[in-house]
């Protein structure tokens, strides 16, 4: 792994870290909380999350630098795009699906999960840097 890939998984990473604080306690938090399917010491169970990120913006990373085509910003937006709706829609509407929660909330949860990924797609992109066109 080149030294690029390891300055894109941290950027994902903080990228990652700060979209998940933005939308999960800002955006969603208040319809969450007023949820009451909750683990009673999920409090104390917060050190998961950072680490869920850890592991994820590793493989969105891995898997960017794999396809990377040197595209640019378009490249960051489809990837971004595509794992967004694979990942999101599995999120929320597999949770819908368990959970007594409203179909706003899933609709947003899902919708806000595939803009994450796009932000995140997009730093991956910025970081790798677009290639430079071949000359003839």
């Amino acid at each position: 792994m080149t030294k690029k890939f390891w300055m894109a998984f941290i950027a994902v990473f903080v990228a990652a870290i700060v979209l998940d604080m933005v939308i999960y306690t800002v955006i969603l938090g208040s319809a969450f909380k007023s949820l009451t399917v909750w683990r009673p010491d999920q409090d104390s169970l917060w050190w998961i999350y950072p680490i869920i990120s850890l592991v994820g913006s590793f493989f969105f990373t891995l898997i960017f630098s794999k396809g990377y085509e040197g595209k640019g910003i378009a490249e960051g937006i489809r990837y971004g795009l595509y794992v967004g709706i694979w990942l999101s829609i599995g999120m929320a509407y597999g949770t819908y699906g368990m959970v007594a929660m409203p179909y706003g909330l899933t609709l947003e949860w899902f919708l806000l999960g595939v803009v994450a990924y796009i932000v995140m797609g997009i730093v991956a992109a910025l970081v790798y840097g677009k290639k430079p066109a071949p000359t003839a």
